[in-house]
């Protein structure tokens, strides 16, 4: 007996120990039911009046035509009901899916939201809305000028003279990075070219970290089983050949932010499948910390079973947490708050995750 429940132990999902994670302070859905059945790729921000603001965007399924941007915000501590505030009606018999949202508070302006409309990631187009009252009203959505996504997955990161540095990515002539500067939050844009080819590294969806020195590390989602990583030293200017990072990618989004201490935290999903479409590639979801953004020590394990957890956000409120969202299963979007002062720290070694043993059988 003592041997079968060993042995059941084991195999057990480490979900049902996942609250229990060093670090991690709350678990939550950001909603129980809502209009539409499936969601993805989430956001979150922190308003000026303090509260967080989540967006996403949720229709029948991704690509559908109806799928429209949806916004709920913290009200009391309760999250208000989804709203939609985007969506790709073009006139009465025209009508296309929303794609990946956005959001960015600027520090003397209003709420930002970035967003994607259009039939497919080859061919949509940016779009946004501002809100002047911490995400409960919206202007009128606007397409952003022509060549010009804005931040096309994660947030921007502001420079010392005032720019708003996107971080943004093409599909149509193969997956290639590229960036994005606004001085006037929107109203007038710079489109910078695409800094690699696209054949050594397949690379979309750049998370920007900032450290110390002034230099940025951009981490992108690749085909090659891993973040591929390019730096630059002059403000987003110019930036590195596009390198392998340390970190395994089953080709899925990540985001991160640099910490008040200078730390980096990066949220992904730490599998090596290259093709997305894996059943698998997608279930273990974790948390990472550097200090240098060349080596990573493990925080926390965010998920570790069956289904898709994916596209995180992740930012670090005036109090010192750190909050993410991220898809649940496609099904829902799930909030967690950390301490990264109580986070639990382990060296990655040749990227494996210290003390988990799923991750042999996630690689087979």
């Amino acid at each position: 007996m003592k041997r079968l429940l060993l042995t059941i132990a084991l195999l057990t999902p480490l979900t049902s120990a996942l609250a229990e994670e060093p670090g991690v302070v709350l678990r939550e859905f950001i909603y129980e039911k809502a209009s539409f059945p499936q969601c993805h790729a989430s956001t979150i921000e922190q308003a000026t009046a303090g509260h967080l603001v989540v967006a996403w965007f949720g229709g029948t399924a991704e690509k559908n035509p109806d799928v429209e941007i949806w916004v709920s915000r913290q009200e009391n501590g309760r999250w208000t009901a989804p709203a939609s505030v985007g969506h790709g009606v073009q006139n009465a018999s025209e009508r296309h899916p929303c794609w990946n949202p956005v959001l960015y508070q600027a520090k003397k302006g209003p709420l930002l939201l970035f967003f994607k409309v259009g039939p497919s990631p080859s061919t949509w187009w940016g779009e946004m809305c501002e809100s002047s009252d911490g995400g409960k009203t919206w202007t009128k959505q606007r397409r952003l000028p022509e060549s010009i996504l804005g931040p096309v997955r994660s947030k921007p990161i502001l420079l010392a003279d005032g720019t708003l540095l996107c971080g943004s990515s093409t599909e149509h002539e193969g997956w290639r990075v590229h960036f994005e500067t606004t001085k006037d939050l929107g109203k007038t844009w710079k489109h910078h070219g695409a800094i690699h080819d696209g054949k050594e590294f397949s690379a979309i969806q750049p998370t920007l970290l900032v450290y110390k020195d002034g230099s940025i590390q951009a981490l992108c989602r690749s085909t090659q089983g891993v973040l591929a990583e390019t730096w630059s030293k002059d403000g987003g200017k110019t930036w590195s050949k596009l390198e392998r990072s340390p970190l395994p990618n089953p080709s899925a989004g990540a985001d991160g932010v640099t910490l008040q201490d200078g730390r980096q935290l990066l949220v992904y999903n730490h599998t090596r499948w290259r093709q997305v479409t894996h059943p698998r590639a997608r279930e273990l979801l974790n948390v990472a910390v550097s200090k240098d953004g060349k080596s990573w020590d493990a925080a926390v394990v965010l998920e570790n079973s069956r289904g898709e957890f994916s596209y995180p956000a992740v930012i670090q409120t005036k109090d010192g947490l750190v909050h993410t969202t991220y898809t649940w299963k496609r099904r829902k979007v799930r909030h967690v708050v950390i301490d990264p002062k109580k986070m639990k720290l382990m060296p990655i070694v040749d990227g494996k995750w210290p003390g988990l043993e799923p991750w042999k059988t996630l690689q087979k």
